[in-house]
């Protein structure tokens, strides 16, 4: 079971950046997939970003193109959300997740496949 333990967040205003980390801990060889969700209050948690271990492939939510990137050191199983030109509607606990495709997903990763989840890490934008 992998342990996941999120860093980074805080407050700041419009327009600033934050850098979320994520380390990672406690792998198994299914876990090829890792990804970065978050949750509004009074909203569900949506999908924000994620990439394929295996592939390194990167995909976005349409809300967060351009503007956040994924990476992952795997040498040193840390997980990276780097956030620039944040808005308010940014506001959100952001967690980091593990997904455990099949062999045919293992590239695309679908977020369905993702089960493992971090406790959180609060980011607050003002306008």
């Amino acid at each position: 079971q992998a342990q996941l333990v999120e860093s980074g967040g805080g407050s700041v205003q419009a327009g600033g950046s934050l850098r979320l980390s994520c380390a990672a801990s406690g792998f198994d060889a299914s876990a090829f997939c890792m990804g970065w969700f978050r949750q509004a209050p009074g909203k569900e948690r949506e999908w924000v970003a994620r990439i394929s271990r295996l592939y390194g492939d990167t995909f976005y939510a349409d809300s967060v193109k351009g503007r956040f990137t994924i990476s992952l050191d795997n040498t040193k199983s840390v997980l990276y959300l780097q956030m620039n030109s944040l808005k308010a509607d940014d506001t959100a606990m952001y967690y980091c997740a593990v997904g455990r495709p099949s062999d045919s997903w293992r590239r695309s990763c679908p977020i369905d496949y993702f089960n493992s989840w971090g406790q959180g890490t609060q980011v607050t934008v003002s306008s």
